[in-house]
């Protein structure tokens, strides 16, 4: 089906492109990049400088994810995470910041915003006070760019010695509560980009692919075209992107062929890190070690078959469960620096050779994808020279249109996302007796299904879970607004709302569905139900099951009890 510019940009003016990265380029008159604690300790003007000499040295970078609701804690956390492993001889070079959702929403709209759990910096002073807690990287990666925010924040993390700055990706497919203009976004993301393109010293756009359309392709060609057509949009603006990955890479040959087909591809830019293979934490912390170093391995050795400057990434243990603390963030990265020694003594050992068989398939599938992709969008009217209307209408498409448009599916490249769902699904359905199973079929409820957030995996695996039992799965979406939502489940008739949430906001984000939603139709819930108390001092959220119960709310724990779940609330509303 060929593509219309009408349906993608149906407005006939959009912001003049020109005047919008000129916003940017006069900014950095003002807001430029300031020596921070990282820069004088290594004396370089930039982390890629620093990179690209680890890189040379066969140096392997290591990078922490920290970032409390508590501004004191994290400060705190910023200087004993650096301190204590230096004392085992470990060097921890950079921390990923993980700022909270509502960091997305301009400074003087924030107050009334859904709040997460992550950290909030109101003003430059903070992000400085911060970063100066130790000679660590910044790595602002979350919440700064692809968001309303992005002008404002990307100033406060270049005044804050960031050289490494994100996420990119996360403008395609992360949609904040109460900001749903797309507009507005493009323009303070293409403005953000022009500032950091006009530095006097070379800034690292960071984008994440795992946060954009890596979690929704069904190939890693196609992955590689989104890594080609960000690097595009980059390069109109003058700004030098830089990729991560690793959420859902968990098939070890795979990740490694990845790896070495961006390094490929990006050629002299080195990386930003690779993150930990997450979805692949689904057991106890001692049974999640095993994870931990089945991925570290990949990683490791990656770096010394194809250097990149890309950081590992030593995800705690406990992360699948709750917000890790700083002793097991320590304690993360001592064993990756310990596994890192003695992975040099295995290299020997390792036999590349089926990653390295299909580099050139997947560096191909990427490079046809973003050939499709230009021509399609050119052939539709869009200017693909124009950065703001690229990163619009790539955005509009949505993954999965792509991908559908301009991908090209093989077996021996499929990405993992499918093959895990399909997992996760049949052991989960395998725990439903058969007589619940048949009765759900019978019955053939009406199910909205959608997430509180972007995370879409657990809503994935949902959806597989209640469509092979029986009921109908209306897709609600990812990151669906409350009356949203309640809109489409009242409008389809249906019989129930499950919902599949991530961090931090279960509680709060019910009542509000609640209240748009009435008492008409019951909704489940699972996921990570968490949220941080209001009169907390400690800045780590507990769980809130017993709340959402009391509020009306059906709690499950396991994506299996929505089967039985959903049978108890269609005898109540009959």
């Amino acid at each position: 089906m060929n593509l219309i510019r009408s349906e993608i940009l149906p407005k006939p003016a959009l912001p003049d492109v020109q005047s919008v990265t000129s916003r940017g380029y006069e900014l950095a008159r003002h807001w430029r990049v300031v020596e921070g604690s990282f820069l004088k300790f290594q004396m370089v003007s930039c982390e890629a400088e620093f990179k690209r000499a680890a890189a040379s040295a066969n140096r392997q970078m290591q990078h922490a994810q920290i970032g409390w609701r508590d501004p004191a804690k994290t400060r705190d956390a910023w200087a004993r995470i650096h301190g204590e492993c230096a004392e085992h001889g470990v060097a921890v070079d950079r921390y990923g910041i993980c700022l909270d959702w509502s960091m997305g929403i301009p400074r003087d709209q924030r107050a009334t915003a859904m709040r997460g759990t992550g950290l909030i910096l109101d003003r430059p002073e903070d992000f400085a006070a911060l970063t100066a807690a130790a000679p660590v990287a910044p790595h602002f990666g979350d919440f700064v760019l692809g968001f309303p925010a992005a002008v404002e924040n990307t100033c406060a993390a270049l005044a804050a010695g960031a050289t490494s700055i994100g996420n990119l990706g996360q403008y395609f497919t992360f949609r904040l509560q109460g900001a749903s203009d797309d507009i507005a976004c493009t323009a303070a993301t293409v403005e953000a980009l022009a500032l950091i393109a006009a530095q006097p010293i070379e800034v690292l756009v960071h984008s994440n692919l795992d946060d954009g359309f890596a979690a929704l392709f069904q190939d890693l060609g196609s992955v590689m075209g989104a890594v080609l057509l960000e690097r595009h949009i980059g390069s109109l603006i003058g700004a030098t992107v830089s990729h991560c990955w690793g959420h859902h890479f968990s098939d070890p040959v795979r990740r490694l062929a990845f790896h070495v087909a961006l390094a490929e591809v990006a050629g002299d830019t080195p990386g930003t890190m690779i993150y930990g293979n997450t979805t692949s934490y689904r057991g106890t912390a001692a049974e999640n070690f095993a994870s931990l170093a089945s991925y570290l391995r990949i990683d490791i050795a990656g770096q010394r078959l194809a250097p990149t400057g890309h950081a590992i990434n030593p995800v705690p243990v406990t992360e699948n469960e709750r917000i890790p603390d700083v002793d097991e963030v320590i304690e993360a990265q001592l064993f990756a620096a310990r596994l890192a020694t003695h992975e040099a003594r295995h290299m020997p050992l390792l036999d590349a050779s089926p990653a390295r068989a299909l580099v050139a398939q997947i560096v191909a599938g990427g490079r046809s994808f973003f050939d499709k992709a230009i021509a399609g969008l050119t052939q539709a009217g869009i200017d693909t020279a124009n950065p703001f209307e690229m990163l619009l209408a790539l955005r509009r498409l949505g993954g999965r249109r792509l991908e559908t448009l301009f991908g090209t599916k093989h077996e021996a490249t499929r990405s993992d996302i499918a093959e895990e769902v399909a997992e996760m699904a049949h052991t989960h359905l395998d725990r439903v007796p058969q007589t619940l199973r048949a009765t759900l079929a019978a019955a053939r409820p009406r199910v909205v299904t959608a997430t509180t957030d972007v995370h879409e995996h657990g809503k994935l695996v949902l959806d597989e879970v209640l469509g092979q039992a029986g009921a109908e799965i209306i897709d609600g979406g990812t990151s669906a607004e409350p009356h949203a939502l309640a809109a489409i489940a009242l409008n389809e008739g249906a019989d129930a709302i499950a919902l599949s949430t991530y961090n931090g906001i279960a509680l709060s984000y019910f009542k509000a569905l609640r209240e748009c939603l009435g008492n008409s139709i019951p909704v489940l819930i699972g996921g990570r139900l968490n949220q941080i108390p209001d009169a907390s001092n400690t800045s780590l959220p507990v769980d809130v099951g017993d709340e959402l119960a009391a509020a009306g709310a059906i709690v499950c724990r396991e994506i299996e009890d929505a089967v039985p779940a959903l049978l108890t609330s269609l005898k109540e509303t009959t």
